[in-house]
């Protein structure tokens, strides 16, 4: 693994201004949704708005954890760039790493969120890199559209993936 941590990573990486398509400027996702397999039906330009979950994966890549695109599962729907992946995967009996949402959560943690954008379960994911009393500091993509930083409450939180050295590359 990297000598950096997952929240400096994430912290770094947020702070790169990624973004969709804003303001009039065409999107900078390329190194992030280039990790994920393009079809007929899907590009970059098509993440608009969705790609939470990709900017964990490519922060999680960035910090040197070992993660395939998707993990062959029947028990995991899609690849890492959904949010449902994640809360499937980490709850996985060989993976074992979903952290209930009445734990206390450490900086590095991954927080998925419900009913963050829309009325459903895990519609977000981000990275934590700071927790203080009642908030907890996350380092996200997809915030309108963009990478933040942004000081949350623990009212939305679903639950926390805390990643261990199994799935580093050390």
């Amino acid at each position: 693994m990297s000598n950096y941590s997952l929240a400096d990573v994430a912290e770094a990486e947020a702070r790169k201004f990624y973004h969709g398509n804003v303001m009039g400027a065409a999107t900078n996702l390329h190194p992030i949704s280039d990790l994920f397999p393009y079809s007929e039906t899907w590009d970059v330009n098509s993440w608009d708005n969705t790609w939470c979950a990709a900017f964990v994966y490519w922060c999680c890549i960035m910090a040197g954890y070992k993660l395939p695109v998707r993990y062959e599962h029947e028990a995991v729907s899609c690849n890492f760039a959904g949010c449902g992946a994640w809360e499937q995967w980490a709850k996985l009996p060989e993976i074992n790493c979903w952290v209930a949402k009445e734990s206390d959560p450490e900086a590095g943690d991954i927080v998925l969120f419900d009913n963050v954008f829309e009325n459903k379960e895990h519609d977000h994911i981000a990275i934590i890199i700071d927790v203080q009393g009642d908030f907890i500091t996350t380092a996200e993509g997809n915030f309108n559209n963009v990478s933040a930083i942004v000081k949350r409450t623990y009212d939305n939180v679903r639950g926390y993936i805390r990643l261990d050295k199994s799935t580093s590359n050390s």
